[in-house]
């Protein structure tokens, strides 16, 4: 009788390099591995080398760094999306992809199961778990992480004592996610908020005491919201993130440290790397202000917030986003134009925008005498404006009430 075909989300780290050998020993299964290439910057050789290794029985690499960047990021830049108005959703936007491969491979291979290296504290779980269960209900899904209830430590000892390589140490127990759009550190001494991060843990991102005593000054161009060009020179979206990763990481700008609420309900201390990101946020962000209307930014506010939860919590799939994904894309039609920024000393400051759908009129806003904004009109507004205010105060001193309602 053939065995059970189980596909395994695979990274090649300590987690998902000990799932193989629990999956395979536990459910006497065939294990069939697949790595997602969304820029973490891995190399993807010697990942699958490590799952041969491992005695897996079919190992997929699948290159999707761009159907990442256009279908996933692109989005979330138009929807300006910061979870908790700091973390810009970067392995939050991966999972349903790597979701959606594994499904994929798992109906390519016939297997009756996929698993993946989440833990039962985490996030990941439910994006994992809710995106497959859409695509494919009947699929069975295996955590091993959340069955063997090891300590880090434990499943350190458990790693060696079946010669199973791993990138961790006891000493260095630090767990990193990276894609092209963020870099997540977690574990060791981050897990208490009121310890700095020691610097070993950044990589994208240089401290402010060696970042250049000179600012750099860049534009970044949009086309209906997404990022086309940087410094006049028309790019791919990929490469364009990629380039001013570079940049902006050289001058510290991009690191988050925040307290976060996980989708399980527990307070946890994350914290990230993600210089291009920030950047571009808040470039976008920007631009917005320039060419929406003051109705149509502030209720985008309310779906941009939105959505960066649906992002977050897994949701993904849900048709709520799609809904909101139609919003915003009628938003974006006149998001086209140019932003300068200054990136210095860990910040990233606006400087400069145009664009030409701007509804800013010169002639209007300057206090130049030249101007033809009619004044006179304020003092009819105003009444108007204020008549609710004015009437509600009225009634409160005929009743003798007090500013503190008592």
């Amino acid at each position: 009788m053939a065995k059970k075909r189980v596909v395994l989300a695979y990274s090649g780290g300590l987690d998902t390099s000990v799932s193989v050998k629990w999956i395979q020993e536990k459910y006497d299964s065939d294990v069939i591995t697949v790595t997602v290439d969304v820029g973490q910057g891995k190399d993807m050789k010697a990942i699958e080398e490590k799952a041969w290794s491992l005695g897996v029985l079919n190992h997929y690499s699948i290159d999707a760094r761009e159907e990442f960047v256009e279908e996933y990021v692109v989005p979330a830049i138009k929807a300006n999306a910061l979870y908790m108005d700091a973390y810009p959703v970067s392995s939050s936007l991966s999972r349903p992809l790597i979701a959606s491969k594994l499904v994929e491979v798992a109906e390519r291979e016939g297997a009756q199961a996929v698993a993946h290296g989440c833990t039962g504290k985490g996030n990941d779980q439910v994006r994992f778990d809710v995106t497959i269960k859409a695509l494919n209900p009947s699929l069975e899904i295996i955590a091993p992480v959340r069955e063997w209830s090891m300590t880090r430590d434990k499943e350190i000892e458990w790693a060696m004592e079946r010669g199973i390589p791993i990138p961790v140490t006891v000493k260095s127990p630090y767990s990193i996610d990276q894609n092209i759009w963020g870099r997540s550190i977690e574990c060791g001494v981050l897990e208490y908020p009121e310890m700095e991060p020691p610097s070993e843990i950044f990589e994208w991102t240089k401290p402010i005491e060696e970042t250049p005593d000179k600012p750099d000054y860049i534009k970044i161009g949009f086309e209906r919201g997404k990022p086309t060009s940087l410094n006049g020179e028309k790019m791919n979206t990929l490469s364009l993130i990629e380039k001013l990763q570079s940049i902006a990481g050289e001058h510290g700008v991009g690191r988050i440290d925040h307290m976060e609420d996980r989708i399980v309900g527990i307070k946890s201390r994350e914290v990230y790397e993600a210089p291009a990101a920030t950047v571009i946020i808040k470039a976008h962000t920007d631009l917005e202000k320039m060419v929406l209307t003051r109705h149509e930014k502030l209720f985008k506010r309310l779906v941009d917030h939105e959505w960066a939860v649906l992002a977050y919590v897994g949701l993904w799939m849900d048709p709520l986003r799609e809904a909101l994904d139609a919003f915003i894309e009628k938003t974006q039609e006149r998001v086209t134009g140019e932003v300068t920024m200054k990136l210095f000393k860990g910040n990233a400051q606006v400087t400069g925008r145009s664009s030409p759908y701007s509804l800013y009129d010169l002639s209007l806003a300057t206090y130049d005498i030249s101007t033809t904004f009619d004044q006179t009109a304020a003092l009819g507004f105003i009444k108007l404006w204020g008549l609710p205010t004015v009437t509600a105060w009225a009634l409160k001193k005929k009743l003798g009430i007090s500013s503190s309602g008592s």
